[in-house]
């Protein structure tokens, strides 16, 4: 072998190296993403079953709101398919964003939801749990975004991006 053919096969085993690293890099930083959805999806999870025990015990209570209640009731089984459907693909920004605006529905139909207020009841408990379990699911969201922003440069890095296209990586979308 001439000093040219040893130069060139370093090379080409550099190049091969340097693919299999940024190849497995990506699918590293994709894994984490869907590891990061784990607790979101657990609490929306929580969080719908609450809403829907709040449904529950508001609906003998608000009868003048049965259009607000049934907002809420749909908004939350929306957020159940749009869930159902990220967790099967969180690295997916068009399941993502479906899951973001679902949510956005939701935060509208709870807002617009009359709660009375009485000291000690299970509406109060139910409150308080449901601003806990929001607490919770901001935290466990803003996780997964960090995982998604990591992913997302990743993808964008300049000798990574040569590869995003032959494997199919795409941008991932944020909550």
């Amino acid at each position: 072998m001439s000093n040219a053919q040893i130069v060139g096969a370093l090379a080409l085993a550099c190049l091969v190296f340097w693919l299999v690293g940024a190849y497995n890099r990506l699918i590293r930083l994709r894994g984490e993403i869907a590891r990061q959805f784990v607790p979101v999806h657990e609490q929306f999870v929580r969080r719908n079953t609450l809403l829907n025990q709040l449904w529950l015990a508001l609906a003998p209570v608000l009868v003048n709101a049965t259009p607000r209640l049934d907002a809420l009731r749909a908004a939350t089984q929306q957020v159940d398919t749009a869930v159902a459907r990220a967790q099967a693909r969180p690295s997916r920004r068009d399941t993502i964003t479906g899951l973001r605006l679902a949510d956005a529905i939701l935060s509208e139909a709870r807002a617009h939801l009359p709660i009375p207020s009485a000291p000690g009841t299970e509406l109060t408990e139910l409150t308080s749990q449901l601003q806990a379990s929001d607490a919770t699911l901001n935290f466990a969201r803003s996780q997964f975004n960090a995982a998604v922003q990591a992913y997302n440069r990743g993808v964008k890095q300049f000798p990574t991006l040569l590869l995003v296209g032959l494997f199919g990586f795409r941008v991932a979308g944020t909550l």
